[in-house]
């Protein structure tokens, strides 16, 4: 499952973008950037020609290459050290990928995986299995065992109980008293 957060836009780059990634640091003497991506189709964002954006700056990827749990990218026009160190910790934004893209992410075994984008869940009401709601969702928290729908009450649920969603709900089947302490309350009785 993957969860991609929306930036927002600046003046001079599209809107709608999604992160992917972040510049972690200057890798050699060529201009290669170490990238951490954010994104399980790390195939179609790392592709030369593929179009990157940091922090309203367009990139073009020149070449890409695996390297221990990071990439080593190469941007067109960026040949140094000294013009690579200026990309340094930034925020790495993408067009959202096309159903044509995602499937062929299928054939490598990761867009089945794809289930949601983060903005598109925030603003849902969260259904749990009994079809009970529970409110809006108002943030997705990053956290490390698994990332957490926020509730406007404050209330986090894992997204390892996200089922699915529409245009209105986020489904979620949640274990007894998850939602509800009176409910955790009597099941210990």
């Amino acid at each position: 499952m993957a969860w991609w957060p929306r930036l927002s836009s600046s003046s001079s780059q599209p809107a709608d973008l999604l992160e992917v990634g972040r510049i972690d640091k200057v890798h050699g003497l060529r201009g290669e950037v170490a990238v951490s991506f954010v994104t399980n189709m790390v195939a179609a964002r790392t592709a030369a020609g593929t179009e990157l954006w940091a922090e309203g700056e367009r990139l073009i990827i020149g070449s890409a290459r695996r390297h221990k749990n990071k990439w080593l990218i190469l941007f067109e026009g960026v040949n140094s050290p000294e013009g690579a160190e200026r990309l340094r910790g930034k925020l790495l934004a993408a067009a959202p990928l096309s159903n044509e893209a995602l499937a062929d992410g299928e054939a490598e075994g990761t867009a089945s995986e794809v289930v949601a984008f983060v903005h598109e869940l925030i603003g849902l009401r969260l259904v749990d299995q009994h079809g009970e709601s529970h409110g809006p969702v108002v943030a997705v928290v990053d956290n490390p065992a698994s990332d957490l729908l926020e509730l406007e009450d404050g209330r986090l649920v894992p997204l390892s109980f996200y089922c699915d969603h529409d245009d209105a709900t986020v489904s979620v089947d949640v274990p007894p008293g998850l939602l509800n302490d009176a409910e955790a309350v009597s099941d210990q009785s």
